[in-house]
């Protein structure tokens, strides 16, 4: 017999990854997203559209319930599926290297190539184009058409027809989708279609001859084609009642120039001969009908709400430019800041007070007014009750508190008579689906609300006996939000409110007590949540079948659950160590669509139906990204030097060896630990790292959460973090030598603080940071044209109180003040017009370290908000902050940029991205 030796090799794990490639920034163009993923009306098709990381086109996909591709359709976006789930429509776009080249020859863009009409057959496979489209809709709830707005190609037989464009209208097509007869109608403007009714209506300017200016009708089954209003003019805001036998419109027929309009609101009937104008200057009691307001019917078609708003104050036209004064007049008694009313200047414009039309009695109710900022109306348009929101008492608050208080008003339909029924109410406000009751969360009391009509009481529905209802883990000196409300049940019944992690149901008058209906949420620290997978639903109803997602909080897993309301605790469905999410259900049967996503795995559509036993990948929108090295991540562990018990998210490369080290990158905001499982792309962000293309790269990345109290974030954070990071270098695998932090915003504020206080960082990036929170206290959120006074004293900031109350507080966490302390390298990331942060900030910070001779950088990105949003600007930020990173962390050569910098007269034409041979 002989004798065999077995000899193991070992081979590190590490090793499986040495034919993969590092992520580059060219992957961002490779990389797609998912966009727009919606299942037909009978669970039989699955479409939706991919859209680049980068530049490039997008592209529709099409597939069987079962995952067999169907369709797969270049430069195409926007799919719809008629009602009959029978046809799928969608745009085709130009090519974008085409369209690139044409505006690279300054082709005008009136001649630029536009959309493309695709119209998909189901059942014979086969696929329509219509070039030239400007728009299209899809009936919700009726079959065989489809409408569309086009420019056809000229008729160059025709020298005098009138010439299509935005202004003079474009042609549309009714089509029907069988037997392929068209109805065209010209010089169309806008059009409208009923949710059930087969009809249209649509504005014309007509074409001088067989169809005159005006409003009119076509009936799609009786072919009848019908003048509503005849006149020269400007019409807006159609709308149908939800059976199509209702229409409204707003006209403007004045001709002249002048500043003062007189807009008629008309009704019509499709029984009718033409419309009739029921609202116009001269009958409105010194009151306007507002044009900018999208009228509407209630459902049941019984009232026509629209609204009625104050004459504007018009400009004397006969002054020259050098007789106006243009001067603000900043009042200390108005209720907003005049910077305030300025950003809010369009919307107040067109504010306007609620009213409605009831055609039965041919009666106007007005329900709004100058006293009033919001009418919500119960029972969708059709109850007796609305509720009325009075802020103007209360808007000098938001200066210094960041919200505003509202006095409630019950309103009677029938009259438009106002009853106070509380005041002072800080939080959320609605009304119940059949408008019973007024509910609220007063965020001053930490309690849920509801206030009876019928029997005039308020009862006080939660008071945190049993279970907080408010935000347990409230960190901001504010009153705390609530978790929210599911729903309401049938006939206004019960309410379904949440906590942290239950589902109660609460009775609104209180004659029953709260009932948990979730039975082992808090015990399990499990966050149960309704998932809602028809749009349209009002309330839950007796016995209706339930879909819970489940957080579980220790471990970051998710789960589905189902359960049938009143009768069953939830049912497991499916768990994991995933992200469930993008749920859309067939609105004819059981079946459905979602994600499921985690650190590696991509959130590719999954087809089902509700009792998820089996489960169809339907899409592999990135199936490069096996080509790849990628990465892990884990929750880590330590305890704050104020001895709290902390946690936070690692990344570690792909065949991570415990025996080496590697460079580390921290990244932080406050908390980011429930997003363990979320999938992260290579993505040209706006502001922040991409963990997957720096772990590719090899280095590691720590996330670490931050616990605060009032008064000192920057010590807050400087308790969290460093241990956290000590915590890992202790582990043996940080390069405690190469270590760098990056944050944006609220993170880029952190981290200035940071590097006063510590050398551990080898390079910091500092995006759009606070650094003086005395000269950006009294300053403009120009973005909304509010003070920032509310965000230091109430919110993010957390200092607590005024700068005249805490001064130290607001010297000890400005970083500016101590910026001699910083021997941090540092990139600044801050734009010119930035709305959240003053630009003035990241000039102050640069201008400081410049002069104490300190390695910094600045970069605006000119014409950008809070972070740059063109897709080339984000790019140049990621390959800028990616050489930063790789020159002080890997020892990689320095960019031009670094050394260099780009001077004034190479802006927009050299970027420095070369690498100098001298490391």
């Amino acid at each position: 017999m002989k004798n065999f030796i077995l000899i193991l090799v070992a081979v590190p794990l590490f090793g499986i990854s040495q034919n993969k490639k590092s992520l580059d920034h060219d992957a961002y163009n490779i990389w797609r997203s998912v966009e727009g993923q919606l299942i037909s009306n009978d669970g039989s098709h699955i479409a939706y559209t991919l859209e680049p990381n980068g530049f490039g086109n997008e592209s529709l996909m099409l597939h069987q319930f079962d995952g067999a591709v169907v369709l797969s359709h270049d430069r195409s976006y926007n799919p719809s599926f008629t009602n009959n789930s029978q046809f799928l429509i969608f745009k085709v776009t130009p090519d974008f290297d085409e369209l690139r080249d044409m505006k690279r020859r300054k082709v005008k863009e009136k001649d630029l190539p536009g959309d493309t009409l695709a119209i998909y057959s189901l059942a014979n496979k086969s696929i329509a184009k219509i070039p030239g489209l400007k728009s299209f809709k899809v009936p919700k709830e009726w079959d065989d058409y489809v409408v569309y707005l086009y420019e056809p190609a000229p008729d160059t037989t025709k020298k005098k027809e009138k010439k299509r464009s935005k202004k003079n209208g474009y042609d549309l097509v009714v089509k029907n989708l069988y037997d392929q007869s068209e109805y065209t109608f010209s010089y169309v403007l806008d059009y409208e279609i009923p949710e059930e009714g087969a009809g249209i209506a649509l504005t014309t300017t007509g074409n001088d001859s067989t169809l005159k200016e005006g409003v009119y009708t076509f009936d799609f089954e009786a072919k009848n084609f019908k003048p509503v209003f005849r006149a020269k003019g400007e019409y807006t805001q159609l709308a149908w009642d939800k059976k199509g036998t209702q229409l409204s419109f707003i006209s403007d027929t004045d001709t002249t120039k002048a500043l003062q309009r007189d807009y008629h609101l008309h009704y019509y009937m499709t029984e009718l001969d033409s419309s009739k104008t029921i609202a116009k200057n001269e009958n409105l009691d010194e009151l306007m009908v507002n044009k900018d307001f999208s009228t509407y019917f209630s459902e049941s078609g019984k009232r026509m709400f629209f609204q009625v708003k104050e004459f504007p104050v018009l400009q004397d036209t006969a002054l020259l430019d050098d007789e106006i004064v243009n001067v603000e007049v900043w009042n200390y008694q108005d209720q907003r800041l005049f910077t305030h009313q300025e950003n809010q200047k369009g919307s107040d414009l067109k504010f306007g007070y609620l009213s409605y039309y009831d055609a039965i009695s041919d009666k106007i109710v007005q329900l709004g007014g100058e006293d009033y900022s919001r009418v919500i109306v119960s029972d969708e348009g059709d109850g007796n009750t609305a509720l009325a929101l009075s802020n103007y008492n209360y808007r000098k608050l938001i200066t210094w508190e960041g919200y505003s208080l509202n006095d409630l008003f019950e309103v009677d339909l029938n009259t438009g008579n106002k009853t106070k029924i509380d005041e002072a109410v800080r939080g959320f406000v609605s009304l119940s689906p059949k408008g019973k009751y007024a509910y609220w969360y007063n965020n001053s009391d930490s309690a849920w609300f509801a206030y009876s009509f019928a029997e005039e009481v308020t009862v006080q529905l939660t008071n945190n006996l049993q279970v907080p209802f408010f935000n347990e883990i409230h960190d901001t000196p504010s009153d705390p939000w609530p978790y929210g409300v599911m729903s309401w049940t049938e006939n206004d019944e019960r309410v379904l409110i949440y906590d942290r992690y239950d589902i109660w149901e609460v009775d609104p008058s209180l004659k029953t007590q709260p009932k948990r209906i979730t039975p082992n949420g808090r015990s399990e620290k499990l966050t149960y949540r309704y998932v809602r997978l028809d749009d349209d639903e009002r309330f839950i109803k007796k016995n209706q079948k339930l879909l819970l997602s489940g957080f579980y909080e220790e471990d970051k897993s998710e789960a589905l659950f189902a359960s049938t309301y009143g009768k069953n605790s939830p049912v497991k469905l499916i768990s994991g160590d995933y992200q469930y999410g993008s749920f859309d259900k067939a609105r004819d049967n059981r079946n459905l669509i979602f994600t499921q996503e985690n650190f590696q795995t991509f959130p590719d559509i999954q087809a089902t139906n509700l009792s998820f036993k089996s489960i169809n990948k339907i899409s592999d929108i990135n199936p490069q990204q096996k080509e790849y090295k990628w990465g892990t991540i884990e929750l880590v562990n330590w305890t704050s030097l104020d001895g709290q018990k902390m946690e936070g998210m690692l990344v570690k490369p792909e065949g991570f060896d415990p025996g080496k080290k590697y460079p580390m990158i921290v990244n932080f905001y406050e908390k980011s630990s429930n997003g363990l499982n979320r999938h992260r792309d290579p993505y040209p962000g706006r502001s922040t790292i991409t963990y997957s293309f720096y772990a590719s790269r090899g280095y590691l990345i720590f996330n670490p959460n931050v616990n605060y109290k009032t008064g000192y974030p920057g010590e807050d954070a400087y308790n969290c973090v460093i241990p956290g990071v000590t915590s890992l270098i202790e582990k043996g695998f940080v390069d405690e030598d190469n270590i760098g932090v990056q944050g944006h915003s609220w993170g880029g504020y952190q981290i200035a603080h940071l590097i006063n206080e510590t050398n551990i960082f080898k390079c910091a990036e500092s995006g759009a940071p606070v650094v003086n929170m005395i000269s950006a206290y009294g300053g403009i959120r120009w973005g909304s044209g509010l003070s920032r006074m509310f965000q230091y004293e109430r919110t993010q900031s957390r200092i607590g109180g005024s700068l005249w109350e805490y001064p130290l507080r607001y010297i000890e966490n400005s970083p500016i003040f101590f910026v001699d302390k910083v021997q941090t390298p540092v990139l600044i990331l801050h734009n010119d017009e930035d709305g959240a942060v003053p630009w003035y900030q990241g000039i102050e910070y640069f201008g400081a370290l410049r002069r104490l001779g300190k390695p910094a950088w600045l970069l605006n990105y000119r014409g950008e908000p809070h972070w740059p949003v063109k897709v080339q600007n984000r790019i140049d930020f990621n390959i800028r902050l990616a050489q930063f990173f790789d020159y002080y962390l890997k020892g990689e050569s320095m960019p031009k940029w670094m050394r260099d910098g780009v001077p004034a007269t190479e802006l927009g034409i050299n970027q420095g991205y070369e690498l100098l041979e001298d490391k």
